[in-house]
């Protein structure tokens, strides 16, 4: 089978985006916090607590009466779905057997008790789950969520939840001098020349890098060539700064890098038309380095070149949508 368009989109619930499971009706053998955990899901057949078997999921005990078990998920950022993945990872003799996913966009922050009562709509109808897998399933809306819930029927485990989607933040807040790359606020990924060790997304992620593994690494390259990254911007803007870290990369920075600038998407793979913003400039391993941009015109797309290869941690760029 071949992989789903939509795994290639951000995981909208992810806690490396600040996805929280505020609720769930019942945690008994392991918690809910743990859906939305960034990694995938550890296993130790040795580890036994008081309750039994630990899993890193979310448990429920077996239920002896009518009903069914859920889990209520704030999005990181606000988005539209595309697809989402049901992990049932480890989950062999204890997993649901089917599963649904209900959203709903409420602005502000409720809480968990309000979202009780919110006018849930349904994203994904019920569809049967198998045991330690990532079952994955697209989603046909143009809405926008806020939130999500998992119900499993009528009871199990369940590794992690992964919503799949393009972000859609609040437009209120993107004002003044915001980063324009961010996820979390609407940037991403949309071509890159190697992922070898990692997802050139993470240099979009939130904060700071905390170890290598959290940047953009490619393979050592054994041609003439140079790798690169394009990131659409949260929307046309005037870019006044960028900040290229190498933060963690101590023997595979980069020598340089080189940062240009578009406008209309149609002229993407013309490259006379891409405008420079930051010219080849010599890199530091371990290092933020930050550049003053002086561009006369706003721009919607920007390149990473990065030579001839290695990690980046992240990439910030700072400007003003127009």
């Amino acid at each position: 089978m071949s992989t789903p368009d939509f795994l290639q989109l951000p995981d909208l619930a992810s806690r490396a985006l600040a996805g929280s499971v505020m609720y769930a009706n019942d945690e008994l053998f392991a918690q809910r916090e743990n859906l939305v955990s960034a990694e995938p899901a550890a296993h130790d057949v040795s580890d036994f607590g008081h309750k039994g078997k630990v899993y890193d999921g979310w448990e429920t005990r077996r239920r002896r009466e009518p009903g069914h078990d859920y889990a209520i998920v704030r999005l990181g950022v606000p988005g539209v779905v595309r697809g989402v993945v049901i992990d049932t990872s480890w989950f062999t003799g204890n997993y649901p057997p089917f599963a649904s996913i209900d959203g709903v966009c409420v602005e502000g922050y409720p809480t968990a008790a309000q979202l009780q009562e919110a006018e849930w709509v349904p994203i994904l109808d019920r569809v049967p789950l198998l045991g330690d897998t990532a079952n994955s399933f697209p989603v046909a809306s143009d809405k926008r969520w806020t939130h999500v819930r998992l119900n499993i029927f009528p009871d199990g485990g369940v590794a992690r939840l992964r919503i799949h989607g393009e972000p859609r933040p609040d437009p209120a807040f993107l004002t003044g001098t915001i980063d324009l790359a961010a996820l979390e606020n609407g940037g991403d990924v949309v071509d890159c020349s190697n992922r070898f060790y990692s997802s050139p997304r993470n240099i979009l992620g939130l904060g700071r890098a905390r170890h290598m593994g959290e940047g953009w690494e490619n393979a050592r390259r054994r041609d003439d060539g140079n790798d690169h990254v394009v990131v659409r911007l949260a929307g046309e803007g005037m870019i006044d700064h960028v900040e290229i870290d190498t933060s963690y990369f101590v023997g595979n920075a980069p020598g340089w890098a080189r940062l240009t600038g578009i406008l209309d998407e149609s002229t993407l793979a013309d490259d006379s038309a891409w405008v420079t913003l930051v010219p080849r400039a010599e890199l530091l391993p371990d290092c933020r380095h930050r550049f003053r941009v002086d561009a006369d015109r706003p721009m919607r797309y920007v390149r990473l070149d990065v030579y001839p290869d290695g990690g980046i941690a992240r990439l910030r760029v700072h400007g003003r949508l127009v």
